[in-house]
């Protein structure tokens, strides 16, 4: 009902925007303020510059070392791509990953706007089901929090690089985009399938990486025979837990396919944290603020 659908997006308001305002609003604005940064105008080489700000045009024609100066953008750009797929459900501790998604977001939003920055969302499956251009307001907020809640995807797959080719052409300024997605799309050899649309949108946004998992996908349980089905793509089998090799190929095809993410993320320089559904959150995020900073 709607009316228990405005109680729910309250109750995450009061929670996120209390922990924003007390915990993550300083953080925040040391780990991502001042990366945005605007050219304001040029003056004569001094000891000490960065050659990398020459201006080699106007030092031709002055023919005297000029460098190019930047102050920090007033504000920021502030994307949210958030995995909607049929994956996002799975939750064996005491919230799902959508849960734990919506929850992450809902904090970046209000310290983003604590900040006076805009905020956008992309919601995505094997498509970009949903785009919601970057405003400011909390009306605005609380319709990105109600989608998070209630939004139904179309397709229930998988496809990170789409949602980042659409960010890429959608947002020509750059921006600050953080991704909040399991990340389960990788290829017959366990290699992310979205690799150079990363390699493109991070030469023109500030990404960061939120990798939500449960602690069940990382190894099963010794629990019998068991009836799985796959949320994403319907298959289902059953699969003999107590088998120690079944248990075994389990957990080596997980930990292959993180391991060759994480390498990826890496190689791009793409900022990252993993944080499962059983974790504290609040001290994950505070630690990758940190370390941004």
């Amino acid at each position: 009902m709607e009316s228990d659908l405005l109680k729910k997006v309250r109750k995450i308001e009061i929670k996120t925007r209390s922990l924003s305002h007390q915990v993550f609003a300083g953080e925040y604005h040391s780990a991502f303020k001042g990366r945005g940064m605007a050219f304001s105008e040029v003056r004569e080489y001094q000891y000490g510059d960065d050659v990398r700000n020459m201006d080699w045009n106007v030092t031709a024609r002055l023919r005297a070392p000029y460098v190019k100066i930047f102050e920090e953008e007033r504000e920021l750009t502030v994307m949210l791509l958030i995995d909607v797929s049929g994956s996002r459900v799975f939750g064996t501790t005491t919230r799902t990953k959508k849960d734990l998604m919506t929850e992450i977001a809902a904090v970046l939003s209000f310290s983003a706007s604590i900040n006076n920055d805009k905020v956008g969302a992309l919601f995505f499956s094997s498509k970009v089901e949903k785009f919601i251009p970057p405003k400011k307001g909390r009306s605005h907020l609380l319709h990105i929090i109600r989608d998070l809640l209630e939004f139904e995807p179309e397709d229930r797959g998988t496809d990170v690089g789409a949602a980042l080719r659409y960010l890429t052409n959608a947002i020509k300024k750059r921006c600050t985009a953080f991704l909040l997605s399991d990340l389960i799309d990788v290829d017959a050899k366990l290699q992310p399938r979205y690799e150079e649309a990363l390699k493109i949108a991070a030469n023109r946004h500030d990404i960061s990486v939120i990798d939500i998992y449960d602690p069940r996908e990382c190894s099963l349980p010794d629990v019998g025979l068991v009836h799985v089905r796959d949320a994403e793509s319907g298959a289902s089998r059953w699969i003999n837990t107590s088998s120690p090799s079944v248990r075994r190929s389990y957990e080596d095809w997980n930990r292959k396919a993180f391991e060759n993410t994480l390498a990826t993320l890496r190689r791009y320089r793409i900022d990252n944290v993993r944080i499962a559904t059983d974790e504290n959150y609040v001290k994950q995020l505070i630690a990758f603020f940190k370390n941004r900073a």
